[in-house]
């Protein structure tokens, strides 16, 4: 006899689906960003460098712990959703390829170099498969993605689901692949673990997985859920991180309001069965947590998670290593609907294996660090989000809904905050945030002035207005821009530049030509000397210097009276017999 298990409220998710089918239709406009520091006394600020892909927007932005932007990479996608740091300016994004799936979804992933060259661009979204929200790039180069399959109503009828929770014809678990990367728009699935290998249901009796669901923590029960038992996105799974100590897989499961962890180490062959891999258990959950209901080891009391996302793994060197981080998204929570981040310690050894009381649900009973705002309601992200911990043991938060990104110190002290203003202050939403520590990123985009040319002129009339030009031209980072002006002239002459000055000069757009006109002095026979001053406005001591010669002769032609003019009022019949050569 099926038992329904646990009670969502339907109007949020679907709200959130509509939302992401609208966004792409707005157009990103330049905005301020909002930015605040508050003092902290141990001394402690977010540092490093920030890389995130707003989900209605097309670009993917690099900012700094200034809130300046220092770099970015525009797409012709939305993302779908998430976006990673490679190294060296490379980032892994995913594509959002149709705008009419449901809320997460993709289909492809980009590897993007920092120039905006896209070296891998693989696509998932042929053949009922689908990949969506999350990605995770492997030590081996290879990247591990979430995707949906799709079952036929008479599948999953003859699995064990209940004819009355299908709507339509067609139903969706979730899988996860690894690709390897073959060519630019190719690569080969070298693994693959499939929920649907690892079912148990109470409903159906005459079925080969018909048990007792509280005897088998390591089986998915077909059957769990209420709202979600009628979405064709049963699982809804929404984030996945990878341990390499373990060689094991951390996946969060929204519709379950559970973590689990499966066994990376076996075969496709091994991960479609029950035994087999370092844990000898093959592709059967190894780890689950947040809601024991799932696998009848718990009562409504007792769930934890509710709608989570981006769960991981604390990474080695920062304080609580080995942990799993999660953004508890509190929705349906009892007592109110407010988010937190919470960090546990799982029950596992040294062997990467965990422990389970027999006849009781998974440790562990309680959290060891959880942040809440004051009041708690006042920090409510009702879908997507996340949170890194940092190395110095701050808490990276991104609370989606929001678009705001702030970092809490240990005692739950905020100490930096920032706003995503991108694409638009209304739709700002962001699907997770990667921290990248000051060491890693490449140098900002730094322009570099540089100026070509020089102007020499001699036996020049006194008087007379000159010609000349020289450019001007970033040579520094690509995407780089320049604002520069001339800042000083020769004190000799009358000076005219075209242009004087300019902005937002990239290394793209090659060399700017500045002319510039001088009315001569009006002295003979006198050399004159100077240089014309140009300096990146945003670092004076990145300048030019364009060197000026000009010199005029001791005899000079006068045009206007047709006569040769002589220094000092000479007067002589040599000096008239000269005027009349040059009549």
């Amino acid at each position: 006899m099926m038992v329904m298990k646990q009670n969502h409220t339907s109007q949020i998710i679907i709200f959130s689906l509509l939302l992401v089918m609208i966004g792409a239709y707005f157009t990103p406009v330049s905005l301020s960003m909002t930015l605040q520091c508050n003092n902290d006394p141990a001394g402690r600020t977010m540092n490093g460098q920030i890389l995130f892909s707003p989900l209605y927007g097309t670009t993917t932005y690099l900012i700094n712990s200034a809130g300046t932007v220092n770099h970015t990479w525009p797409s012709s996608n939305t993302p779908g959703a998430a976006t990673y740091w490679l190294g060296d300016g490379t980032i892994l994004r995913t594509l959002r390829v149709d705008l009419s799936g449901g809320g997460g979804a993709g289909g492809g992933v980009q590897k993007v170099e920092w120039d905006g060259t896209v070296v891998w661009d693989f696509r998932y979204d042929t053949n009922g498969h689908l990949s969506h929200h999350d990605i995770k790039p492997l030590p081996n180069g290879n990247v591990l993605m979430i995707a949906w399959e799709t079952k036929t109503r008479t599948q999953a009828i003859a699995a064990g689901r209940d004819p009355t929770h299908i709507t339509g014809n067609t139903f969706m678990p979730d899988h996860v692949i690894e690709v390897q990367p073959t060519g630019p728009t190719s690569g080969n699935i070298v693994w693959e673990w499939h929920v649907w290998d690892h079912l148990i249901q109470d409903f159906d009796p005459a079925k080969e997985n018909y048990g007792v669901v509280g005897d088998h923590p390591e089986l998915i029960d077909l059957n769990f859920g209420s709202f979600f038992m009628s979405n064709t996105d049963w699982l809804h799974t929404n984030s996945i991180d990878y341990n390499p100590e373990f060689n094991q897989i951390l996946l969060s499961i929204h519709n379950f309001n559970e973590i689990w962890i499966i066994d990376h180490s076996t075969t496709t062959e091994e991960a479609a069965g029950h035994s087999g891999g370092n844990s000898g258990k093959g592709g059967d959950l190894l780890y689950r947590w947040g809601n024991p209901q799932s696998y009848d080891a718990g009562t409504s009391s007792d769930e934890k998670l509710f709608g989570q996302h981006d769960t991981t793994w604390i990474k080695p060197g920062c304080p609580g290593e080995g942990h799993i981080l999660v953004f508890n998204n509190g929705v349906g929570r009892p007592g109110g609907q407010y988010s937190s981040v919470d960090e546990l310690a799982p029950p596992v050894d040294t062997e990467g294996q965990y422990y389970l009381e027999p006849g009781s649900a998974y440790g562990p009973g309680g959290l060891t660090w959880s942040y809440t705002a004051t009041p708690p309601s006042s920090f409510y992200s009702y879908y997507i989000s996340g949170a890194q911990r940092l190395p110095d043991g701050n808490t990276l938060i991104c609370d989606g809904v929001a678009g705001q990104f702030f970092e809490v110190t240990p005692e739950k002290l905020k100490v930096w905050q920032y706003v995503n203003p991108y694409p638009s202050p209304s739709m700002n939403d962001v699907f997770k945030i990667v921290y990248i520590p000051p060491q890693e990123p490449p140098e900002p985009d730094v322009p570099n002035l540089d100026c070509q040319g020089s102007m020499s002129w001699t036996d020049v009339t006194p008087g007379v207005t000159l010609h000349g030009s020289f450019k001007v031209q970033n040579t520094g980072s690509p995407n780089s821009t320049l604002d520069w002006n001339v800042d000083s002239l020769p004190d000799w002459g009358t000076w005219t530049l075209t242009p004087e000055s300019g902005e937002n000069l990239t290394p793209e757009e090659g060399q700017i030509t500045v002319q510039a006109y001088v009315i001569v002095p009006d002295q003979e026979n006198t050399e004159f000397e100077g240089f014309i001053h140009v300096i990146n406005r945003d670092n004076p001591d990145d300048f030019c210097d364009i060197p000026i010669y000009l010199k005029t002769p001791l005899i000079n032609y006068d045009i206007q009276t047709k006569s040769v003019q002589f220094p000092f009022g000479h007067t002589s019949l040599l000096y008239e017999r000269i005027n009349f050569l040059f009549q």
